[in-house]
C-alpha cells in the first residue's frame, strides 16, 4: 500500500516514515467510514491511550524526582486528557488527515476535541506497532515537548479552585462566556471570559474552549489571591 500525497506531509510532520503504510491510514479512519475492508481506529486507539499513559508516568517520574504520588496525578491527568491530545493533534494538522463519513465531516468532526484526541492515540498507537516502544516514546515526548515542564505544579483545576473562592465568600460560581472565535476550522482560537459577582473578570485565549476556560479561571485566581 502507497500512501495518499496529504499522508505522506503527515508522516513528515510528525517524523516518522512508516514502513507499513496500512497502520496510518486504519489510524486515520474514523468509525464513520469503516467497512469489511477498511478497519477504523478505535482499537488503536485503545492501545495508544496505554502507551501514552506510561510514557507519560515515566516523564513525569524523571522529571520531578521527589513528587509525591499526589502531585504527580493531576499532573499525569493534565497531560493525558483529551483536550490536551486534541491540541497536539491540531498543532501537527491531523484533523485535515482524518476519513470521516459525510455525517461526522459536515457536523465539524475535524475539529471535535474527542474525535482528535482518540485519532492522536491511534497515531501514536500505529508508531508503536510499526517500530516498537521506543520509537513511540520518542514521538509522544517530541510532541508534547515543553508541555511536560511547564505542567502547573500542582496542576489543580482552575475553575473549581476558582468558583470554591467566590462561594467561599458568598459569590455566585463564576459565570464563562465565550467572546469570539477565529482562525481556520481545523485549528481555531477561542476567546472565554470568567466574570465573578463582584465585576472582576479575565480573558483567554486557547485552541479549545475547555482550555481557555481554564486558563481565564487561572489568571483571575491568581489576580484575587494575589
Amino acid at each position: 500500500m502507497k500512501l495518499s500525497a496529504d499522508l505522506l506531509a503527515f508522516a513528515a510532520r510528525i517524523g516518522h516514515e512508516f514502513a507499513q503504510p496500512a497502520l496510518l491510514v486504519r489510524a486515520v479512519t474514523h468509525a464513520s467510514l469503516s467497512s469489511p475492508t477498511r478497519p477504523d481506529n478505535e482499537r488503536l486507539e485503545f492501545l495508544g491511550d496505554r502507551i501514552l499513559g506510561l510514557v507519560m508516568a515515566e516523564a513525569l517520574l524523571k522529571a520531578d524526582p521527589n513528587a509525591s504520588e499526589g502531585q504527580l496525578a493531576p499532573r499525569f491527568n493534565a497531560l493525558v486528557r483529551k483536550e490536551t491530545n486534541a491540541d497536539v493533534a491540531r498543532e501537527i494538522g491531523l484533523g485535515e488527515v482524518l476519513k470521516l463519513g459525510r455525517s461526522e465531516m459536515m457536523s465539524g468532526g475535524r475539529r471535535r476535541d474527542a474525535l482528535l484526541g482518540d485519532a492522536m492515540e491511534a497515531v501514536i498507537a500505529a508508531v508503536y506497532m510499526d517500530a516498537g516502544f521506543d520509537t513511540a516514546r520518542a514521538l509522544v515526548l517530541r510532541l508534547w515537548g515543553a508541555r511536560i515542564g511547564a505542567v502547573a505544579q500542582d496542576a489543580r483545576d482552575a475553575k473549581s479552585a476558582l468558583q470554591e473562592w467566590a462561594q467561599g465568600r458568598g459569590m455566585a460560581p463564576p459565570a464563562y462566556n465565550e467572546l469570539g472565535r477565529f482562525g481556520p476550522d481545523h485549528q481555531p482560537i477561542f476567546t472565554v471570559e470568567v466574570r465573578l459577582d463582584n465585576g472582576e473578570a479575565e480573558r483567554a485565549e486557547a485552541g479549545s474552549k475547555r482550555i481557555a476556560e481554564q486558563m481565564a479561571a487561572k489568571a483571575l485566581l491568581a489576580r484575587m489571591e494575589g
